[in-house]
C-alpha cells in the first residue's frame, strides 16, 4: 500500500467518524401561550356547543379554554356553570354538583356563588325522583339550599331556594302520609297515629296536613277517642280554618257530628 493510499483511506475513517459523531442541535420546544384572541376563539366556540346542546363537546372545550386563560379571567369561574349545566342536562347530577360546588367553594364572593349553590341543590333534588323511594338526597338538596340562605339571604337565588325548600318539605310529609296509608291497610292505627302526629309536627305547613288531619280524626273517632276528636278538631279549625273539609270532618253541631263519627267508623 502506497503512502497516497494510507493518507486517502485514513481522511475518509476521519470523515466518517465525524459524520456518525456529529448530532443535530437540540432546541428547546417554544411554549405556546395562547393570545386573547385565542382565548376568545376558544370560548365563543364552547359557547356555540352548549347552546347547540352538544353537551360533551362543550364540556372539553370550557375545560381546555380554562386552561389557556389567566385566572384573573372571570370566564375562569363562569366555566364551572357551563359545565355544571352541561352535566345536568346529561343527568349526571353528581358530577353537575362537583362542577357548581367549586364555584362557590373555591370563590365564594364571586357574584354567582349562590346560584352555583342554589343549582347544587337542584341537582340532588333531582336525584329524589319519586317520593316512595329514599330521600336522602332529597334531605342533602335541603341542607344545601339552607346553607345558600344561611350564607346569601339577601341573593336573588336566596328566594328561589324558599321555593324549593317549600317544595321539599311538602314532599317529605306527602312520604310520611303514604307511610301512615301503608300501616292502615294493616288496621296497625297506633303506629298509623304515630305517623300521622309525627307528620303535622314535623311539616306543620305541608299541604298534605289537612289529609292528615281528616285520617286522624276519623281514626279517633273509629276508636271511640273522643278527646282526641275533640283536640284534633280544635287544631285543625285553627290552623286550617280555609280548607273545605274542615266542616264535613269536624261538624260543630251534635246532629252533623254523630252523622260523621258514623260515617267516619273505618275510614
Amino acid at each position: 500500500m502506497t503512502r497516497r493510499t494510507t493518507s486517502s483511506s485514513l481522511l475518509t475513517l476521519v470523515a466518517l467518524a465525524a459524520a456518525c459523531s456529529h448530532k443535530p442541535a437540540v432546541t428547546a420546544p417554544r411554549p405556546l401561550v395562547a393570545t386573547p384572541a385565542m382565548v376568545d376563539s376558544l370560548w365563543n366556540n364552547a359557547l356555540v356547543e352548549f347552546n347547540k346542546h352538544k353537551w360533551d363537546k362543550a364540556s372539553i372545550l370550557f375545560e381546555r379554554v380554562a386552561l389557556e386563560m389567566p385566572m384573573s379571567d372571570p370566564r375562569s369561574r363562569v366555566k364551572f356553570m357551563y359545565v355544571g349545566e352541561a352535566r345536568l342536562a346529561q343527568h349526571s347530577n353528581l358530577q353537575a354538583v362537583r362542577e357548581f360546588r367549586k364555584l362557590s367553594d373555591q370563590y365564594p364572593s364571586d357574584s354567582l356563588a349562590p346560584e352555583a349553590l342554589l343549582r347544587a341543590g337542584d341537582a340532588y333534588k333531582g336525584l329524589w325522583r319519586r317520593v316512595e323511594l329514599d330521600p336522602t338526597y332529597g334531605f342533602t338538596a335541603l341542607s344545601t339550599y339552607q346553607e345558600l340562605l344561611n350564607r346569601y339571604p339577601t341573593s336573588a337565588a336566596a328566594k328561589t331556594a324558599t321555593e324549593r325548600v317549600t317544595e321539599l318539605n311538602n314532599k317529605f310529609a306527602l312520604k310520611k302520609y303514604k307511610d301512615g296509608l301503608y300501616y292502615y291497610k294493616f288496621k296497625a292505627y297506633d303506629s298509623a297515629i304515630y305517623v300521622l302526629r309525627y307528620l303535622i309536627a314535623t311539616w306543620p305547613d305541608a299541604a298534605v296536613v289537612p289529609q292528615a288531619l281528616q285520617k286522624l280524626v276519623a281514626t279517633y273517632r273509629h276508636l271511640g277517642y273522643s278527646d282526641d276528636v275533640r283536640d284534633m278538631c280544635g287544631y285543625y279549625r285553627l290552623h286550617w280554618s280555609k280548607d273545605s273539609q274542615l266542616a264535613s270532618t269536624c261538624p260543630l253541631n251534635t246532629t252533623a257530628a254523630a252523622a260523621a263519627a258514623k260515617g267516619g267508623a273505618g275510614r
